[in-house]
């Protein structure tokens, strides 16, 4: 099973640096387990005592950074994101350090066809043992910009991963529902041109199917030209084109801000454009982690559809609602619904964490005045705060399921003692 994410970066030469180091990507000599094992590494003529796992596509590896801007000088293309940090992530003892290194090898081929300069390594410093391709966002090949989006992450990198995964016999994350077809294509496929509302209901999936809060909502259809009127009772918006807002609420019941917001909450479906249903806010089945948030917001009674009872043991962590829906907002960005996805997702921050700070401890020594010092520092900060939320979200999560599981006993126990006394009823009437 592999674990993959790609981030862009603006410090080229900070990301080249950090996944070359050695301490992670070298297999150091260790004791063999057995006596056989002993003689079969003394006698692998083969190995040398410590094997480096980093190779370059494109460029050299010492000199990955100056090719890389070299490249971005010949283009004129120096502004803007810098490059991409994509990590792939393997399962504890799955993957020989060898394996891994060969998946990430042919990951990168794939996936940058020769087209962008690029360094693979391995690292070996934890249990997880994971792959980081570091690579330039012009192309060497025609100047051309690589674009990084959901659709190019679910098409090219996860597929391609799971490709290699299934190649090498092992196992893959089971795939999540992406993004719906674009309006586009949908109004390829139809006869006829549909009406004002329809595009717009159309926008609004595809806006939502992009975020995860209200906000990032907004600032979508804000880059789809829409124009918004928000403080207001009846929030409007304006389509590209239009010469009157309308009124949110009036495209349907499932329209309004409380149903989008909700709608935002819940993963995204691949229900077609234009078809029956079409209407409603999409729903798909919730998997690990992913569904027990949900379950414990609905149980919670801070859903639309409330439960016929809501438990005291959950109404009273209605104080931490706002922590509660972050989480559930963090895990479905990240994809990730098990607490062994968490913690692979979680791996590589801390590493990068623990360079950066090296960094900068030994900025403050050389160079106290470096303004360095203060970029690093911005650099951390979300860092450590996806970390945080992953080590809550692992403990809260326990926690709530301890919760639910005392919510449905009580639940459980008050539904007999209804029975109980219904059944007693009958008996004194009847006297």
């Amino acid at each position: 099973m592999a674990y993959t994410s790609i981030i862009p970066v603006s410090r080229l030469d900070n990301s080249i640096t950090y996944i070359r180091n050695k301490d992670k990507t070298t297999k150091k000599g260790q004791s063999a387990g057995s006596l056989e094992e002993a003689i079969d590494y003394a006698m692998n003529r083969d190995k040398t005592e410590r094997s480096i796992f980093e190779d370059a596509i494109g460029c050299v590896c010492e000199t990955a950074y100056q090719d890389m801007v070299a490249t971005k000088k010949r283009y004129h293309k120096m502004d803007g994101v810098q490059g991409f940090h994509l990590v792939q992530s393997f399962a504890k003892g799955e993957v020989t350090p060898e394996l891994a290194h060969r998946i990430g090898m042919e990951l990168a081929k794939r996936l940058l066809q020769g087209k962008y300069e690029a360094v693979i390594t391995t690292h070996l410093n934890t249990e997880h043992y994971h792959n980081h391709i570091v690579f330039n966002s012009v192309s060497m090949e025609d100047g051309k910009k690589y674009h990084s989006n959901s659709r190019s992450y679910y098409e090219d990198v996860r597929k391609a991963s799971d490709a290699f995964c299934l190649k090498y016999a092992l196992s893959v994350i089971a795939p999540k529902n992406g993004k719906g077809k674009s309006y586009a294509q949908w109004m390829a496929e139809q006869d006829g041109k549909p009406t004002w509302r329809t595009s717009i209901r159309l926008d609004i999936r595809d806006a939502v199917a992009e975020s995860f809060t209200w906000k990032q909502f907004l600032d979508q259809m804000k880059q789809r030209g829409y124009q918004w009127k928000l403080n207001r009772k009846y929030i409007a918006l304006k389509a590209p084109g239009m010469e009157r807002y309308i009124r949110l609420r009036s495209l349907g019941k499932n329209y309004s801000e409380e149903g989008i917001r909700q709608w935002i909450l819940q993963p995204k479906s691949r229900t077609p454009a234009g078809k029956e249903g079409a209407s409603r806010p999409p729903k798909k089945k919730l998997k690990g982690i992913q569904a027990l948030y949900y379950s414990y917001l609905y149980q919670m009674g801070v859903l639309k559809q409330k439960p016929k009872r809501i438990s005291p043991v959950l109404r009273a962590d209605i104080r931490k609602l706002d922590a509660r829906i972050e989480q559930m907002e963090f895990l479905q960005k990240h994809q990730i619904t098990t607490r062994e996805e968490l913690l692979v997702y979680r791996i590589p921050l801390e590493e990068q964490v623990q360079a950066l700070t090296k960094e900068r401890k030994r900025l403050y020594r050389s160079e106290p005045d470096s303004a360095r010092i203060g970029q690093i520092t911005e650099e951390l900060k979300p860092l450590r705060k996806d970390i945080r939320l992953c080590i809550r979200i692992e403990q809260q999560s326990r926690e709530m399921e301890e919760k639910m599981r005392l919510a449905e006993q009580i639940q459980r126990q008050a539904e007999q003692e209804e029975q109980t006394e219904k059944n007693r009823q009958p008996r004194t009437e009847s006297r």
